[in-house]
């Protein structure tokens, strides 16, 4: 395989991924300081301006405190901070420095299913040789693998999205049901639902495509293999027996009637959730925070919502499943690895930006330090009408999540099968034809980039 062949696919594929990943936009221009030098164009005020300097992208809504906290604390360095745009604005702005070979921070905010993409063409940094020793333990090896292609580490995890079950207690009491425990049982719950007249038990929607990856690897799909240390050859594997289960499942649940297929984060589904269109949603530990963005919980449905664990397909052999996170990258292009990796290494890693991440919902935690936190752990959330949403349910999946492998190109993958689960939507095809051509249409594609696929 021709390697600047398979560079400039991924960078194309980048440039594509940035267009049509979810945003919800940003501001503030380009930070012109490097590391080791003086700053300019910062969204902060760096107090200790006798230290070396070291640039940063990110858009957590709390990010000006978080950098605040780090530059305060910190007698070595000293962040400046820019907020370029969330998701596709960022990776678009990135994008453009990788090409150009200049412009890009020395730290970098990535969705971790977005490592890949920007680790084929060489603009991250691997930060194991940069201090990962000391700071290996306050993760997971789950929270790890996320960030890793292969054997190297190209990000610190700083929030995720360990999946589970919101449901309507208003809507369970009046139909007389009990969380389920198991799909089987889900869909069983869903029919008494519909045979008392009640509305739908969930929905299967076309946009969340790394949601129905997440279900399909809890059943257990392996969608990717790939290592950088082989990096002309991909293992893709959609349309596996698990994956053509999960699609038929949810296929089948639609085509019964038992659950809606409303494209999720639109003004409708969001209208549906806060009137009992929906008895559940299968989700991750930031929705409460999404849902409270959006208005849910605050009206007559204030204080009708629980949350249990994710149902399994085997409770004896229970797996857990994560959707969503992102973490802090070093990218290349900085001027200091070391230094970059100090400041990807302590931002949103003290105890005051962590405690105000989660109070707030704007993060759930992979920093053990705040995940075995008694404080985060026995909160009661007032989302879920004092439920110990926490410790019943959220804490104990992200310890036994295990992590996945992403692929360079997980935005085609996704667009892909959103085009299937579309047609299975419709009826013009089954859940396993659905997987068949998802398979034959993703490898195909990377072929076309130079892959060998496996």
């Amino acid at each position: 395989m021709n390697k600047n062949r398979l560079l400039a696919a991924a960078a194309v594929l980048a440039a594509a991924t940035a267009l049509t990943a979810c945003s919800s936009g940003g501001g503030g221009g380009g930070a012109t300081a490097t590391s080791g030098s003086g700053a300019s164009n910062c969204t902060n005020t760096i107090p200790k301006k006798d230290l070396p300097v070291v640039t940063m992208w990110g858009w957590y809504p709390n990010m000006q405190l978080v950098v605040d906290n780090f530059n305060k604390q910190n007698a070595e360095v000293q962040v400046c901070w820019t907020n370029v745009g969330q998701g596709s604005d960022e990776y678009d702005k990135f994008q453009t420095a990788i090409s150009a070979g200049t412009g890009a921070p020395d730290v970098i905010m990535i969705e971790m299913d977005r490592i890949p993409t920007f680790q084929i063409q060489n603009a991250l940094v691997d930060i194991k040789q940069h201090g990962f020793d000391a700071v290996k333990a306050d993760y997971s090896e789950g929270a790890w693998k996320d960030v890793s292609v292969g054997g190297a580490v190209y990000g610190v995890p700083v929030d995720g999205g360990p999946m589970a079950m919101i449901y309507r207690k208003d809507l369970f009491e009046k139909y007389d049901i009990t969380p389920p425990k198991t799909w089987a049982e889900y869909e069983q719950a869903a029919q008494k639902m519909k045979d008392a007249g009640g509305p739908a038990f969930g929905d299967f929607a076309a946009n969340v495509s790394a949601l129905t990856m997440a279900l399909q690897i809890q059943k257990g799909a392996a969608p990717f293999t790939y290592d950088p240390a082989q990096r002309s050859s991909i293992g893709v594997k959609l349309n596996d027996q698990a994956s053509k289960d999960v699609l038929e499942y949810w296929g089948g649940l639609a085509k019964k009637g038992l659950v809606g297929t409303q494209d999720q984060f639109t003004p409708e589904y969001i209208s549906g959730v806060i009137n009992g269109k929906y008895a559940t949603y299968i989700s991750a530990a930031w929705a409460p925070g999404y849902l409270t963005g959006a208005g849910v919980g605050k009206g007559e449905d204030i204080g009708k919502f629980a949350v249990a664990p994710l149902p399994q397909w085997d409770p004896a052999n229970p797996v857990q499943v994560n959707w969503g996170g992102s973490a802090f990258s070093v990218t290349s292009q900085a001027k200091n690895p070391e230094l970059a990796a100090k400041v990807a290494y302590g931002l949103y890693a003290d105890k005051e930006s962590l405690t105000h991440g989660w109070t707030n919902q704007i993060i759930f935690p992979l920093n053990l330090k705040a995940l075995n936190d008694p404080e985060f752990v026995n909160l009661k959330v007032a989302f879920f009408d004092g439920q110990q949403a926490n410790k019943e349910v959220y804490v104990p999946a992200a310890n036994a999540y295990q992590g996945v492998t992403y692929s360079p190109f997980g935005q085609y993958y996704f667009d892909a099968m959103t085009k299937q689960v579309s047609a299975l939507i419709e009826g013009s095809v089954t859940g396993a034809q659905a997987a068949d051509l998802v398979q034959e249409d993703v490898a195909k594609y990377a072929k076309e980039q130079g892959f060998t696929v496996q």
